[in-house]
């Protein structure tokens, strides 16, 4: 394909990019008084265009790794060289990462997506072995040349995906590509090409040989973008999500004429799109927790659904065996046991309001609902009201109204209460001090029968606390 021009609007923002960061002029000048050509590429290329500012920089070279570290040596605030044997060499300047590769020709083993790294001698040849066009897109410093030999300007306007090469050449090359169109469907709203879905759809087993950290970190990238659902909905009609994530596509139930339920699959994703606009309620956002629970919330449900007479179908205790289902996958994909153990929580939790009903709890039931969420009762809050996805108006507002009056008890007896910190009336040493005893297991059981009183009862003064407490061992021994 030949090459694209620039219109004045795409000059314009190029420009304006490079004008607010006068440091890349400066490398490009280093570079050409060296004698080596330098030109950025990629993400921040294609950002440039759409006019989106960024921070983090790419380049490529003809300079080998020792050459770009002695260039740079005197000019950037920091150097680091842990991607020498790709070529790669990090710097730090005014606030902003660079990243500068020499050239690649790369070639690839198809059992591997590592590649046997090969120094290439031409910046053609780089963009040409790179993702996807609209990421192949290169500006020449310091002359600010815009290179574009694969149609990536005319992808962008399209908003669409393609490849460089074919794109079974470049999936065979490196299957993870195929993860990175569904995020970059998230995160750019654009499209797949349709031979880019065939390939994707074709050569879905190749991504068996990505490692789980690799593919974890794209799906967490699809996941935290503008538009997830649609990158989502690619994975699962490509196939690649049942390689990687196989409970997703499962939550599409087949159905039949006497037996009806939910939607299960589009009810998941609607409860993803529902968190995110929730997410304000947050102190940071995105937030990677709750668009894991919200899209996993359900994916007990195939395991424990049940068909009843009269075309009813049931999913008892979908939550418990879902929190288990999930923590088995995010161990898979190698999530830290903190992220694991927080979306199993808010999943193994989120039907626990349906029992309010209209509003029976008791304060016990509230503090206990409380203390089960622990640092999660945010995100607990948002996902039940994500959760409501039903089509009757009528309903919609009074779960709506019933959850604001359980919000609102919470909130009195927080004030009333502490309740986010909740603890026994008495202490470890208070409890051994008063029945005699030394540390061991009966401490544990009795501070536990405390933490329940506390929970039944509310506060209690110490007096009132130790009574019950020599009442219970007295009627325990």
């Amino acid at each position: 394909m030949p090459p694209t021009s620039l219109t004045a609007d795409h000059r314009a923002r190029i420009d304006a990019e490079l004008d607010a960061n006068p440091f890349l002029a400066e490398l490009g000048a280093l570079f050409d008084a060296a004698g080596h050509e330098l030109a950025i590429v990629g993400g921040p290329v294609r950002d440039a265009v759409l006019g989106r500012p960024g921070n983090d920089w790419d380049f490529s070279t003809s300079a080998r790794p020792d050459d770009i570290e002695r260039i740079a040596a005197t000019w950037a605030d920091a150097i680091w060289d842990v991607g020498r044997e790709f070529g790669t060499i990090g710097l730090r300047k005014s606030g902003h990462q660079l990243e500068i590769t020499t050239y690649r020709s790369d070639e690839y083993d198809t059992a591997s997506r590592k590649p046997d790294v090969q120094f290439g001698d031409t910046l053609d040849g780089d963009l040409s072995r790179r993702d996807f066009a609209v990421n192949a897109m290169a500006i020449r410093l310091p002359s600010r040349e815009f290179v574009d030999l694969f149609g990536g300007l005319e992808d962008i306007e399209a908003q669409v995906l393609r490849t460089p090469v074919t794109p079974e050449q470049s999936f065979s090359d490196d299957p993870l590509r195929m993860m990175r169109a569904a995020r970059f469907v998230g995160q750019l709203g654009f499209s797949a090409a349709p031979e880019v879905v065939a390939a994707m759809t074709q050569m879905a087993g190749r991504l068996e040989i990505v490692s789980a950290e690799r593919i974890r970190d794209e799906l967490d990238k699809l996941l935290l973008s503008g538009r997830p659902v649609d990158g989502l909905r690619l994975l699962v009609d490509t196939g690649l999500a049942a390689q990687m994530l196989p409970e997703l596509p499962a939550l599409i139930l087949e159905r039949d004429e006497h037996h009806r339920h939910k939607d299960v699959y589009e009810h998941s994703l609607i409860v993803l799109e529902q968190a995110i606009a929730l997410e304000h309620r947050l102190e940071a956002a995105p937030d990677l927790v709750i668009r894991l629970a919200a899209l996993l919330h359900d994916i007990g449900k195939p395991r424990t659904r049940r068909f009843q007479d009269g075309g009813t179908v049931t999913f008892h205790h979908h939550d418990v065996v879902g929190a288990k289902l999930a923590r088995k996958r995010m161990k898979a994909l190698r999530y830290s046991n903190d992220v694991t153990d927080q979306v199993a929580t808010l999943i193994e939790l989120h039907l626990r309001f349906h029992g309010y009903g209209s509003g029976e709890w008791t304060d016990s039931a509230v503090r206990r609902y409380v203390r089960d969420a622990g640092e999660q009762l945010e995100r607990l809050h948002i996902l039940t009201r994500a959760d409501c996805t039903t089509r009757n108006a009528r309903k919609a507002v009074r779960l709506q109204r019933t959850y604001d009056e359980l919000e609102q008890r919470i909130a009195v007896l927080a004030e009333q209460e502490e309740l986010g910190s909740i603890r026994p009336d008495l202490d470890g040493g208070q409890i051994m001090a008063i029945l005699g005893i030394t540390p061991g297991p009966e401490v544990g059981e009795a501070y536990r029968f405390l933490l329940d009183l506390r929970m039944d009862r509310g506060p209690l003064s110490e007096a009132d606390a130790t009574e019950a407490l020599k009442a219970y061992w007295a009627a325990r021994t």
